[in-house]
């Protein structure tokens, strides 16, 4: 088990403490457990629009028990590297085994037009059978891959595998 894995396991009760993106209307992540470590402010259960058109995220509390000595170094190599300005949203999320992620683009609301934004996929736990799907494409994210993916794209994912999905979303604003 790596760092990041043994945090997440010491701390359960840091899963689900916001519910929106499981939640909300017609959402593809009904079946996604999150921790929230910078994203939306609290916001109103029943406006979609609010996370959507919302540029601005804040750090939640969980942050202080995640970034520790491994997330925040990942997270500024991996800003480095893409020549990243700025971070934007930052949540774990965890599928269950048997579990999906409906099709889905995130094309509407201002978050997702913001110049130079960019979303990465850091493999905290990629097992055989979980299968990511984008753009006409499929492919199996293994622990420790990060991935770029365009996510205008349509995309879903199916998580065939014996074990939990979990993956770091880390939004960033990169130079042009």
């Amino acid at each position: 088990m790596g760092p990041i894995q043994q945090v997440l396991w010491a701390n359960p009760d840091l899963w689900n403490q916001q519910k929106f993106r499981r939640t909300y209307v017609g959402t593809p992540h009904s079946q996604v457990d999150d921790i929230w470590l910078r994203f939306s402010p609290d916001i109103d259960p029943n406006d979609l629009a609010s996370v959507q058109n919302d540029t601005s995220p804040i750090w939640h509390a969980q942050a202080t028990i995640i970034l520790g000595p491994t997330v925040k170094p990942l997270v500024l190599d991996l800003m480095r590297l893409t020549s990243s300005w700025q971070l934007d949203r930052l949540l774990i999320t965890r599928l269950p085994p048997g579990g999906t992620i409906g099709p889905h683009a995130d094309v509407d609301g201002d978050y997702v037009h913001v110049p130079g934004l960019a979303r990465f996929h850091c493999v905290i736990q990629g097992l055989p059978g979980s299968m990511f799907y984008c753009g006409g494409e499929e492919l199996c994210m293994r622990t420790g891959e990060i991935w770029w993916f365009n996510a205008h794209e349509v995309h879903s994912v199916r998580n065939m595998s014996c074990a939990d999905r979990i993956h770091m979303l880390v939004d960033c604003r990169r130079w042009p």
